[in-house]
């Protein structure tokens, strides 16, 4: 049987008045920000404080794209009699976001806590050498990391937080019992 004359036009006009009455999900994302999920990979911010040059991030990257150059203090000793000591003072981390693939590595093997996943997404540069972020750019970037969840409340303490809490108490005791031992 031969197609009736139109029958591909009405066809087509089904699906676009179909279509017309649905909701649309397209999200006008300039005029309205999406939603994202917590803990939402962006860009990376350096904690630079917690930084002891340690290298660990930039020798596990598989991009080689974290840049780190330091140099060595002598710390004087901290008890009388003591050796002076050396230590790494950061002069510069930066980051290639043109080669980084966000895979988290860095941020993993940091012992230090000093790299975070911080949710900014909208970095975009019009020169590709402008992706390259130093640590002042990364610092800035830690004001928008979120804080950690919270620790459910039927776990149990960690560790660190125990110790830190008994050491506390020993010497609030000790401040304690001095002023009562100068009394008598």
């Amino acid at each position: 049987m031969p197609p009736i004359p139109g029958s591909g036009l009405a066809k087509g006009l089904a699906v676009t008045l179909r279509t017309m009455t649905r909701k649309t999900v397209t999200e006008q994302y300039p005029d309205a920000l999406p939603e994202l999920p917590p803990r939402t990979r962006g860009v990376i911010g350096l904690f630079e404080e917690n930084c002891t040059v340690c290298m660990l991030c930039a020798r596990e990257c598989p991009d080689w794209c974290i840049y780190i150059d330091s140099h060595k203090e002598t710390v004087p000793p901290a008890a009388p009699g003591g050796r002076e000591r050396s230590r790494n003072v950061l002069d510069r981390f930066a980051i290639d976001f043109s080669l980084c693939m966000y895979c988290g590595i860095c941020i993993e093997v940091c012992p230090f806590d000093a790299l975070f996943w911080s949710p900014e997404f909208e970095y975009a540069e019009t020169d590709i050498r402008d992706l390259t972020h130093e640590r002042d750019k990364l610092r800035e970037w830690m004001w928008t990391v979120p804080a950690p969840p919270a620790l459910d409340p039927g776990a149990e303490e960690p560790k660190e937080i125990a110790a830190a809490r008994k050491t506390a108490e020993k010497l609030a005791a000790a401040a304690q019992a001095e002023p009562r031992e100068g009394d008598a």
